[in-house]
């Protein structure tokens, strides 16, 4: 236009106009080579429907539709949605692809055999437990994360990055990481690097009540390099510990396992009361919460925490150091002596 600004005819955030947003997660993989291995190492079968989660302009779910049966591809951004069923329509591929515009954390999913997906880091914790808790079973997941959320979510005891994140995923699922990816691999490139991961739920859970399990973690994790018998000498624990006491004697509730059905919420909520699970705290702190002695034998009930530590030989370890089978046994031998997380 004669007098007018001159625009830049391309921007980096933008493709055929459409604007990618940072604070909405936006980062497009941009990458073909990059792409083919993420399918390659997916193991897609030609029978798999397959569900992708932030397709964006549909580079990813180009391969998909390749391999798999079909594609179910579930997108919050309208203009995305658009751009993907311009990309695709009057295609042969046109007919196996399921475009659900919405919210994945809050709509229902339907059923897959497996999950590849490049996601907003942003909900990287409550996704990966609500696809967790996805009944029936997937194969697995390939999931794109942020570096650091991804080597929690693989981390094993005495590694620096182990956290209530490693052990909660690692109780339900095999987490194994498969290749680091560089931040230039992305339109427009994030700030960190990131890491696909491979999460294959497991089709036998251990026996444990999954609140009980959690608020067990929870307590340790708080502040993971003090020792069990520092972290259980604090009042601010043993008044948490003996307000449950209290309570499931008054209503005698006891703790049996979950069926499926409440299984699977719970394991939604760890998502929920996790948070960003890539922030765990080392050192929480006591709040100085008394224990209200004229309801409960403080004295003795902190003897009988104490005890079973002893009893269990945890009183000198640390959170960080250990491993599912040493969790468990804590939580049997607590639960055997009366005292219970949730």
């Amino acid at each position: 236009m004669a007098g007018g600004k001159i625009r830049k005819a391309s921007n980096p955030h933008f493709r055929g106009g459409i604007p990618f947003h940072k604070s909405k997660g936006q980062h497009i993989l941009k990458n073909p080579l990059l792409i083919d291995s993420i399918i390659q190492k997916s193991g897609i079968k030609p029978t798999d429907v397959v569900l992708e989660i932030g397709p964006g302009i549909g580079n990813l779910t180009e391969k998909l539709l390749e391999v798999g049966k079909s594609v179910i591809a579930v997108e919050l951004d309208p203009c995305m949605v658009l751009e993907l069923q311009r990309r695709f329509q009057g295609t042969p591929s046109s007919a196996r692809l399921q475009v659900i515009q919405g919210d994945v954390l809050k709509c229902d999913l339907p059923c897959f055999d497996i999950c590849v997906a490049n996601i907003p880091y942003q909900i990287s914790s409550p996704l990966t437990f609500k696809l967790l808790a996805h009944r029936p079973l997937f194969r697995c997941a390939v999931i794109m994360f942020q570096r650091e959320i991804a080597m929690r979510l693989v981390a094993q005891p005495g590694d620096n990055l182990y956290c209530r994140l490693s052990v909660n995923t690692q109780l339900l699922a095999r987490v194994n990481h498969l290749l680091k990816v560089g931040k230039n691999n992305f339109r427009p490139p994030p700030k960190v690097d990131s890491s696909v991961i491979r999460i294959e739920p497991r089709k036998l859970l251990p026996s444990v009540n999954i609140k009980e399990w959690d608020g067990l973690v929870r307590i340790c994790f708080n502040q993971k390099n003090k020792t069990l018998g520092s972290i259980f000498r604090q009042k601010t624990t043993l008044s948490i510990l003996a307000k449950n006491h209290k309570t499931l004697q008054a209503l005698q509730l006891s703790h049996e396992g979950l069926d499926d059905t409440e299984m699977a919420m719970c394991i939604t909520a760890l998502g929920d009361i996790l948070g960003d699970l890539s922030m765990d705290s080392d050192e929480g702190k006591d709040e100085d919460m008394e224990i209200d002695e004229g309801d409960t034998k403080a004295s003795d009930f902190k003897d009988r925490v104490l005890g079973v530590l002893k009893e269990g030989g945890f009183e000198e370890k640390r959170s960080s150091k250990l491993t599912q089978g040493d969790f468990m046994h804590l939580l049997s031998l607590f639960n055997k002596a009366g005292i219970h997380f949730s």
